[in-house]
């Protein structure tokens, strides 16, 4: 069987960066985990349209556990919890949350996932680059503990379970300049009147070159409306009508059908460039 795990810093990141994926995979058969690093309780309600922001205010922990669960179902995933508290994001010269999860020691913070990966033997292991994806604490703590885990899980810390060794690692490279160059100049000239433009266009100049390490392009086409619903799942968070998100389906399939990734470690051998995650995996 195939096995792979996605490590992610909050319930949502599943959902808006490799989410099709996951989906592709789980529906062809294979073990996919999603781990969620925190909770995502430090989060603020992002979404104007949402409609139940009094519970928001009243247990943010619980509310975005359900709509963890409902994009788990979208996807037709397995879901862990690391256990560790949202950082959230502090303003310049602002200390993190107590206790949190970009505060707790590296060696501590990486020992549940240890077990994690020793217990479910993923192949193949997916996370962020030393970025995070955007300077997030947490998001960059997850790359950390991802990193560390995975080297700690092949050897020693006999109390956390037998040593596994993943075969493959990979950073997402969903968001990448190259992609939103491509989809700009689609919107363009299928609809040079779409009032997108001008904010695909502010983006395409944010992202320049980033993401374009890319070395395995998966192509996602027939999943692109499992994510869709396993992003408007998580409502608190994302809105439903969002020009960042949600573009037309048959716009994507045209112009990029795939998400993309960066093989950053292999145990197998890797002659690039991909269409499969686990080229090269040996099924056992």
């Amino acid at each position: 069987m195939r096995r792979l795990l996605a490590v992610h810093a909050h319930p949502d990141d599943e959902s808006s960066k490799g989410a099709g994926t996951l989906a592709r995979y789980a529906a062809d058969g294979a073990q996919v985990t999603v781990v969620s690093c925190t909770g995502g309780e430090s989060g603020s309600v992002l979404n104007e349209r949402f409609e139940l922001g009094h519970r928001a205010a009243r247990d943010m922990t619980g509310l975005r556990r359900l709509e963890m669960a409902a994009a788990q179902e979208a996807l037709g995933i397995d879901h862990a919890w690391l256990g560790y508290v949202d950082s959230g994001m502090p303003g310049e010269g602002e200390p993190l949350r107590p206790l949190s999860f970009a505060t707790i020691p590296l060696e501590i913070s990486g020992r549940p996932l240890v077990r994690l990966i020793r217990r479910l033997k993923p192949q193949v292991v997916v996370t962020y680059d030393e970025t995070g994806g955007y300077p997030h604490p947490d998001h960059i703590r997850c790359h950390e503990v991802t990193m560390w885990a995975v080297e700690h899980a092949a050897e020693g810390l006999p109390e956390l379970g037998e040593p596994w060794e993943v075969e493959k690692l990979y950073f997402d490279r969903t968001m990448s300049g190259a992609r939103l160059r491509a989809l700009l100049g689609a919107l363009e000239a299928s609809a040079p009147d779409d009032e997108r433009l001008g904010f695909v266009r502010e983006w395409v100049e944010r992202m320049g070159d980033r993401g374009e390490t890319m070395t395995t392009r998966v192509d996602v086409a027939a999943y692109f409306e499992a994510r869709d619903i396993a992003l408007r799942a998580h409502a608190s968070q994302v809105d439903p009508e969002s020009r960042f998100f949600f573009w037309p389906n048959e716009l994507l399939r045209e112009t990029w059908p795939t998400e993309d990734y960066e093989l950053v470690r292999s145990r197998v051998p890797s002659t690039g460039p991909e269409d499969d995650l686990f080229a090269g995996v040996e099924e056992d």
